[in-house]
């Protein structure tokens, strides 16, 4: 469907034609007269599907300039929060919308001169409430309420400030949600909040013909040298994922050292901090981005050409998440898992969704490279400690070495190999780690 047949002001369809867009995506096509019409929605579709345009258009549409905040849009992060603000702007950018976006880290002054203008207010839920209660914030005329990305504020602990929030605002508004996944705490919030909501769903798998899937099954000595070697080897826009901010920092300068033009991003960073970082990654001035689940989730970075998983997702719905950050818009891209003997539990969770199909990667030859860990006080100015350099057998990785490790492969996911007590033994001992 192209735009020019959707019912929208002629601003809209104005600054849709000079922000270059012509054809509307699937979700787009679908959700936007549904929204127009007035009714609740509740949205699936996959990361980079153009949501925020699917809701944006339709609000901007509808929100009539100077009556006062018609509508809020919440947000998990602040990345996201920041993001949907500058395309919701881009988008009425021929009318006299104002929007206020509300988040933390940041200074509140500016917000709350921000928010006695704005009609649109895009924001996190704790800053929401922060408002809130300062009395700097009135729902009291809000048409239409936003949750985007719904499941991942349910993973970050958000939903009791939602249902809060959710009391400020009129019974008689339009509800929208759009979230990947549909857990059962978020069909309560619809089942209680929504008016007899029509469900679209879009495509919530990236195109298999244009995603190339494969894991590595390695030592974890051998992990850093492997990342470290195919990076050296495949071009374009990386994006590397770890388990945690520390783990992010500790590879992110190990890669530094190893001359890789490198960039960090996790919730531990200032607000400036994080969006500077973004920064350098849409305008190519670094080619690899390290980040954490919730950091890179809604981060609006276009053509990455190949996601690793150097920490394995808890799962599969984790995994379609990050793996959606390339493939996109008709281009080619690459998931990359390394796999040691430890992800083996979290490997056989992301294989049980039938969707997922992971090929088993040829293992290259690579030298082995030295890996130092951060001390503890190293996020405080501290320095490396410990050097860390795994020769195992040999300084050099070929592929002929890995013959033994890669024979008898199906072993760790025949769940009846092992018992519940051996299982439980390996966790006890990973905690004490």
């Amino acid at each position: 469907m192209k735009f020019e047949e959707l019912n929208l002001r002629p601003e809209l369809h104005k600054a849709v034609h000079k922000l270059g867009f012509t054809e509307a995506t699937e979700i787009q096509a679908k959700c936007i007269p549904v929204i127009l019409s007035g009714k609740d929605m509740v949205g699936q579709s996959q990361t980079g599907s153009g949501k925020t345009a699917a809701f944006g258009l339709p609000i901007l549409n509808m929100i009539e300039a100077g009556k006062g905040v018609q509508s809020i849009i919440l947000t998990p992060t602040r990345e996201l929060c920041v993001q949907v603000h500058d395309i919701m702007r881009q988008m009425a950018q021929f009318m006299r919308i104002r929007m206020a976006s509300v988040y933390g880290g940041v200074s509140i002054s500016p917000q709350i001169d921000e928010l006695r203008r704005a009609e649109i207010v895009v924001g996190t839920p704790g800053r929401v409430l922060d408002h809130l209660d300062r009395k700097t914030l009135d729902l009291s005329k809000v048409k239409i309420f936003v949750l985007d990305e719904a499941d991942r504020m349910l993973e970050m602990g958000f939903i009791d400030d939602i249902k809060i929030i959710l009391k400020y605002v009129s019974k008689d508004k339009q509800s929208l949600l759009f979230s990947a996944t549909m857990p059962t705490p978020i069909k309560g919030i619809v089942q209680h909040n929504f008016k007899n909501p029509i469900f679209i769903t879009g495509q919530k798998h990236v195109d298999k013909s244009l995603l190339k899937q494969i894991y590595y099954n390695l030592q974890p000595h051998e992990k850093f040298s492997l990342l470290v070697h195919l990076l050296n080897q495949k071009k374009g826009i990386s994006l590397i994922f770890c388990a945690t901010r520390n783990e992010v920092d500790v590879v992110n300068n190990n890669l530094r050292k190893q001359g890789v033009r490198t960039v960090a991003i996790h919730g531990g960073l200032t607000q400036s901090k994080r969006l500077h970082t973004v920064e350098m990654i849409k305008k190519e001035h670094v080619n690899v981005l390290v980040a954490t689940d919730v950091a890179a989730r809604g981060l609006d970075i276009r053509n990455i050409d190949h996601v690793y998983n150097y920490d394995l997702p808890k799962s599969s719905e984790d995994y379609t998440h990050r793996i959606g950050r390339t493939a996109r818009a008709g281009d080619e891209g690459e998931a990359i898992t390394l796999l040691t003997h430890a992800d083996y539990d979290k490997f056989s969770k992301i294989l049980s969704d039938r969707n997922i199909k992971i090929e088993k990667g040829v293992m290259p030859a690579f030298p082995m490279i030295k890996f130092e860990r951060l001390s503890r006080d190293s996020s405080r100015g501290g320095s490396f400690r410990g050097s860390s350099y795994h020769r195992g057998p040999s300084a050099y990785r070929g592929p002929s070495e890995h013959r033994n490790v890669s024979k008898g492969f199906h072993k760790p996911f025949d769940r009846s190999s092992t018992t519940s007590q051996d299982r439980n033994e390996r966790r006890r001992r990973r905690e004490r780690r």
